[in-house]
């Protein structure tokens, strides 16, 4: 098929496959990726689920794909921290997902190198996804979105941050806000179209989980697997994109350089490495790539890629568990980043900040990190991202501010149209 068709199969599958109770789409967007193994997959329907809350969680995993090992898409939510290290999370949340759920699609599409493949269902299911006709329907009414910080209350908490830094509490944390709309009537499918259409990413993807949706443009890799090799892939630098093709490229170059943005991201290359050898075959941890500068569609970005290989002692659930939360989304030293994340933010991470993908039936994964993405109750109408970014003694407090609305310009872009 032509890349024109196959770009219509998959608005239309993405279409189809929403009308499902639930449904799990990823999609590549034709990034190159040397561990990926599908351009795009598709789950919908469901012939079993798994819905798991904090306390019991990862070990429910491991006994729901032992007892099935069958393809399967879920999610685990940034809560799930809890089931490593007892933080607690008082804070209301208005969202209501799972902390952890999985489903096994009835239905499976894959779609590599402009060729589709129907992994599980009936072959039949291609006809009727090419019959689909593309719905015209607008995005949404209009939304207030407020924040829980104002901009006055932001920059004086990255100064108490940095107080903690300077004593030693801790080397960098991740400190994020949450802008959100009450009363929001959304179309979820045609608003993550739109947002994967303003800012196509790697790891994007659209999430159903009845009436709750999620709706990423995430351009992070949390962890894979591919045979015994674990990937981690942290973002930790960022840098806004200039139309002039020259300003641009001296935006680039200037954040390759930045010596700032490359401390923040080995202090995250560090507390990977850590993580993984928890699960890896001693000697094997190793940084693939370390600074890395990728270019998207709003943003720069600064990626290092860290592997191993996995233990044949350690199941690969616990490989999961051993990395989560990821380092990217916490800081360093890690516990003392998910306290003082706990004490300074003031709305319940729950998905933002988790991950989504899928497991193969012999154990391969991939899942995201769910940052640049919309999340949306339907049944209670509330609708809210959250961005955020590294803070260091460096951080310069009018910049962060910068930086998160920077993020958060593809989704207001969206939102407001």
């Amino acid at each position: 098929m032509t890349e024109k068709q196959i770009s219509d199969f998959k608005q239309k599958a993405l279409q189809y496959a929403s009308n499902f109770d639930v449904c799990c789409y990823l999609d590549s967007h034709a990034y190159e990726d040397k561990y990926g193994k599908h351009d795009c997959i598709i789950g919908f329907g469901k012939e079993n689920e798994l819905t798991a809350q904090v306390g019991t969680a990862f070990i429910s995993l491991k006994t729901f794909a032992q007892e099935n090992k069958d393809w399967m898409f879920g999610l685990l939510t940034y809560d799930l921290k809890d089931e490593i290290e007892e933080i607690g999370n008082p804070k209301k949340d208005q969202l209501n997902f799972p902390d952890l759920y999985f489903f096994i699609p009835k239905y499976l599409i894959s779609i590599k190198e402009n060729n589709i493949q129907v992994l599980k269902g009936e072959k039949e299911i291609i006809n009727q996804i090419l019959a689909t006709p593309i719905s015209e329907q607008k995005t949404g009414s209009y939304l207030s979105i407020k924040s829980k910080f104002t901009k006055n209350e932001y920059l004086g908490y990255i100064e108490r941050i940095r107080e903690h830094i300077k004593r030693g509490d801790i080397y960098e944390i991740n400190f994020c806000q949450e802008f959100f709309a009450e009363n929001a009537i959304i179309d979820p499918l045609k608003t993550y179209q739109n947002l994967a259409k303003v800012s196509p990413t790697p790891f994007s993807g659209f999430f159903k989980i009845g009436s709750k949706f999620i709706l990423s443009a995430t351009p992070e890799r949390f962890l894979s697997k591919r045979g015994n090799v674990l990937t981690s892939q942290p973002i930790k630098g960022t840098a806004k994109r200039s139309k002039d093709k020259l300003e641009d490229a001296e935006i680039k170059a200037t954040l390759k350089n930045s010596k700032k943005e490359q401390a923040e991201n080995v202090m995250i290359v560090d507390l990977v490495r850590n993580d993984l050898t928890k699960s890896a075959v001693k000697g094997t941890v190793k940084v693939d790539e370390l600074f890395g500068i990728y270019t998207f569609p709003q943003v720069h970005q600064m990626i290092s890629s860290v592997s191993c290989e996995l233990s044949p002692d350690v199941n690969y659930i616990d490989a999961i568990k051993n990395t989560f939360p990821m380092g990217s989304m916490t800081g360093a030293p890690k516990l003392r980043a998910m306290q003082l994340i706990n004490q300074y933010e003031r709305s319940k991470r729950g998905a933002y900040s988790g991950s989504f993908g899928y497991i193969s039936p012999n154990g391969d994964f991939d899942f995201n990190v769910i940052i640049r993405s919309i999340l949306y109750n339907a049944e209670s109408q509330y609708l809210s991202f959250q961005v955020g970014g590294a803070i260091t003694y460096a951080s310069d407090a009018e910049k962060e501010y910068e930086e998160c609305l920077l993020k958060a310009s593809a989704i207001m872009r969206v939102l407001k149209n």
